[in-house]
């Protein structure tokens, strides 16, 4: 089986959705991770704190600086992600559109590299 990113793409400059708007939006993410543990393709699950409160550290002539803020000035930020294992990518499309759905953010499927699995 081949694992796969599914990285929600989170449009931080949109306005924030009410108590009850995250509520069900919780509610339909987890129905979906519950669904993966059923069929076998849940690894893991993680939702992130927003871009204002990541730090960047950065390399340079041996030694690093740091950064409060995102990576990338940009309208859309890395959300949340599942890790999912597949047969293939149409199975892991196939998730990436339900999770698509109950979270109502554009996810962005990727493949791992098999070496990082050894």
């Amino acid at each position: 089986m081949k694992k796969y990113l599914l990285a929600v793409q989170f449009d931080e400059s949109a306005p924030w959705p009410s108590e009850q708007g995250l509520q069900e939006q919780h509610a339909r993410t987890a129905g979906v991770t519950e669904e993966m543990k059923a069929a076998g393709s849940w690894v893991f699950v993680g939702g992130l704190l927003p871009s204002h409160a990541s730090t960047v550290v950065r390399p340079g002539d041996g030694t690093t600086t740091m950064t409060d803020g995102p990576f990338a000035e940009t309208k859309e930020q890395l959300g949340g992600f599942w890790v999912i294992q597949c047969d293939d990518l149409d199975q892991a499309l196939a998730w990436g559109e339900k999770c698509a759905l109950a979270c109502g953010s554009p996810i962005e499927v990727r493949p791992f590299e098999d070496a990082q699995w050894r």
